[in-house]
């Protein structure tokens, strides 16, 4: 039963992590549909430039609550003391995967910043903390939102090793690092041939 319930746990942190938060706020809000607007994408820059100051902050907290809950729901995945690290790791990953390919959307979504965000501050606080910075330092250096939130991720295992986190939490850096990379690729492309949207800008094109 161990194993079957912990699958169930992991699907809910999935489904969670599906939920479309921005769509969602973005029809409440103002009535409009986040993946028709701007760059078309469904988190929170998008959400920052299509509703405003407050939607965004909407969007980008609804979808850190996600990964937040999905680590606090691993307690109920009922996994053995030395098994419990790597379900709640699983977990958060199951939330990340929720909101970069939701069963909502056709399995489409977001790029993942966020929700990792969440998860992060479930594992550990203090390195999220430190992300959280970094995520705002470039940001106010650069304007590029796509460039903060790849040098916050990209510092996340960095940090948890300086901090001495468990490696199964390393692991979940590194591994959010990846998503984060491949789900920036695009935006990866335009900064390096300078076309990339800085915040504030209006987009016109799908990211």
């Amino acid at each position: 039963m161990f194993p079957l319930w912990t699958l169930v746990v992991l699907l809910l942190c999935y489904l969670i992590g599906s939920v479309p938060s921005g769509v969602i706020l973005a029809r409440r809000l103002k009535g409009v549909d986040l993946r028709l607007h701007g760059s078309g994408n469904v988190g929170a820059t998008n959400a920052f430039r299509a509703l405003g100051l407050a939607g965004g902050i909407l969007v980008l907290a609804a979808d850190l609550l996600k990964g937040f809950l999905a680590v606090k729901l691993a307690v109920f995945a009922l996994a053995p003391d030395f098994l419990a690290p790597v379900v709640t790791v699983a977990c958060g990953l199951a939330a990340i995967a929720g909101h970069n390919w939701s069963l909502f959307l056709r399995f489409r979504g977001g790029k993942g910043v966020a929700t990792s965000f969440g998860v992060l501050l479930g594992l550990t606080p203090l390195v999220a903390a430190m992300a959280g910075l970094l995520w705002v330092a470039v940001l106010a250096l650069s304007r590029y939102s796509s460039l903060a939130s790849l040098a916050a991720l990209l510092s996340v295992p960095v940090l948890m090793i300086v901090y001495h986190d468990p490696p199964v939490y390393i692991a979940f850096g590194v591994l959010a690092a990846a998503f984060a990379l491949y789900r920036h690729r695009g935006n990866i492309q335009r900064l390096l041939q300078g076309k990339e949207l800085a915040l504030g800008d209006r987009a016109d094109r799908k990211d």
